[in-house]
């Protein structure tokens, strides 16, 4: 089994991020489809998608809901970005293993691969 973080940190603006944030999803779903257990984390300016893709017109909504059970997001980040009553009303679960972030030391200590998008 391969341990893979796939993290967003691309923002909502610009059509580029629009590509980044797809391909993370992308990455997650073929992760999952092969029984592996991806983590995806929204961090920073990532955690903007999350209101975005929850919305069910959005044209990434299904590919999101297909990856969803295997999201969280910086704590930190929801709030500095104004996202954590949307981050709450998803359900997802929130990070805040070192100073309110995602440990990306402690997923590299469990033998994670970080892939940054």
């Amino acid at each position: 089994m391969t341990n893979v973080a796939i993290v967003v940190l691309a923002g909502t603006d610009g059509h580029e991020n629009l590509g980044r944030v797809v391909n993370a999803l992308e990455t997650t779903r073929e992760f999952a489809e092969a029984d592996e257990d991806p983590k995806l984390i929204f961090d920073g300016a990532g955690t903007t998608w999350v209101p975005v893709l929850e919305d069910p017109g959005h044209d990434y909504h299904e590919l999101y809901q297909s990856v969803r059970d295997h999201a969280a997001v910086c704590d930190y980040c929801s709030s500095a970005f104004d996202v954590a009553d949307a981050v709450d009303a998803a359900g997802l679960a929130t990070l805040d293993d070192h100073d309110g972030h995602p440990s990306i030391r402690r997923l590299v200590d469990e033998g994670y691969e970080v892939i940054t998008f």
